[in-house]
């Protein structure tokens, strides 16, 4: 046989088997419309909730996978995926068996309250084997957003060990300066992660561990330590408004427990004393607040140093912060007392000292956010000023809380409606004695 006889026989040879190839592996793929159905029977059973799947079919080339489209749960807020392509481990496909070495996610919705009810019981038990159904997914352009309808997009990619354990995981806010990201790497096959953050300018570095205990509940708990954040930047980042401009630094823990990640992240609680140093109160001048007995407040205020501690409780409802012990200073007052902020709305009370003898004065601050209202009891002003003249130092403390009083006598607020919920806010403690 001549050379180019032979050569045209390996080519032919080569031809044959992939083409044998070619006809095994479309014998074991399921037509398109069949792994559509597939797809939206093992979706509404994993979710609980019905599932539209526009489109989904093989692609052999250049690699095989699976690619879904234009998917939507069947809610008032449906979860959305635009496109999801998935690389099947080719030797389990030929036993039978579903596993994906990568996922790609580009562009999808989650809104936060269609979580709600969907899984059920299985999160806990795919948590516990030593399968690897998926060892890589990369997500681009998903937008999460919460139960007050805030959009935030994120980009991230995520490493897996068996029993769905994260090995590495990355979370970013693509396209915003400065670097907003959140990477975690996993400690050997202790299911500890290392945490490392960097939001706002600066830092949160730490740890976080998670155990299971009695019946399978899952115990999380961590600690972290923000250095030199930003906070309006910060909250920016996640498109929110910040009452504050300056660097704060910390220690936090955190804390939660469930049955699930979802529960996990449902009942999440976090610890922060936390410092400021030279910062803005953003918005707001409380000198003109205390002096006009909350008539007039626009402005801002200069803070010299910023003290308190700062917890905050996830709930199926939303996130409780809380903030205690705070303190404010600056060249003109100091202020101290606590808040409270729950589905949008601040409960707080502050004593304000000024430094030409006003001393204790109480400003209460209550109602929406967006709409924000700041009260001074008239008798608290005169109370202080009559304090002041009759006794300097202790009168004036006595003064300011005897008006106070009897501003709350004589002008009783509204009624609270059965429905509202109680203020949070304890009353403001008296401030000491000059």
């Amino acid at each position: 046989m001549t050379r180019k006889g032979k050569w045209l026989l390996g080519l032919g040879i080569a031809v044959l088997v992939v083409g044998a190839a070619w006809v095994v592996a479309l014998r074991l793929i399921p037509p398109d419309e069949e792994l559509a159905r597939r797809a939206s029977v093992e979706l509404e059973r994993q979710l609980g909730v019905k599932v539209r799947v526009g489109a989904l079919h093989w692609r052999l080339l250049p690699s095989p996978a699976v690619v879904i489209e234009d998917v939507a749960t069947d809610q008032p807020q449906p979860i959305l995926i635009k496109k999801l392509t998935a690389y099947p481990d080719l030797f389990a496909l030929w036993q039978r068996r579903i596993k994906i070495d990568r996922a790609e996610l580009e562009g999808a919705v989650v809104p936060q309250l269609s979580l709600r009810g969907l899984g059920g019981g299985r999160e806990k038990e795919e948590m516990a084997t030593e399968e690897l159904p998926l060892a890589r997914f990369v997500f681009s352009d998903v937008t999460w957003v919460s139960r007050r309808g805030i959009a935030v997009v994120y980009d991230g990619e995520i490493d897996f060990d068996p029993g769905w354990r994260p090995r590495k995981a990355a979370l970013r806010r693509p396209g915003f300066t400065p670097v907003t990201d959140l990477v975690l790497t996993r400690q050997g096959q202790d299911d500890r992660w290392a945490a490392r953050i960097h939001v706002g300018g600066g830092t949160a570095d730490g740890e976080v561990r998670l155990d299971f205990r009695a019946g399978g509940r899952m115990h999380l708990e961590g600690k972290l330590k923000p250095q030199g954040i930003e906070i309006e930047s910060a909250l920016a980042a996640f498109n929110r408004r910040s009452v504050i401009g300056g660097k704060a630094s910390g220690d936090t823990t955190l804390s939660a427990n469930g049955d699930t990640v979802g529960e996990l992240a449902q009942t999440l609680h976090t610890q922060t004393p936390f410092t400021m140093g030279k910062s803005t109160l953003l918005r707001f001048d409380l000198d003109k607040a205390v002096r006009t007995a909350g008539k007039e407040h626009d402005g801002q205020t200069p803070l010299d140093s910023v003290t308190g501690r700062l917890d905050t409780q996830n709930t199926p409802q939303g996130m409780v912060a809380t903030y205690t012990d705070l303190k404010a200073t600056s060249g003109s007052l100091t202020a101290s007392g606590e808040a409270k902020i729950a589905n949008r709305q601040i409960e707080a009370e502050f004593a304000v000292d000024l430094v030409d003898g006003i001393v204790g004065v109480p400003l209460t601050v209550s109602g929406p956010l967006d709409k924000v209202k700041f009260s001074v009891p008239p008798g608290a002003i005169a109370g202080a000023v009559v304090g002041t003249a009759v006794l300097p130092g202790v009168g004036t403390a006595i003064g300011a809380r005897i008006g106070a009083t009897l501003g709350k006598i004589f002008s009783p607020a509204p009624a609270t409606p059965a429905s509202a919920p109680p203020p949070a806010a304890r009353a403001a403690k008296p401030a000491k004695a000059r």
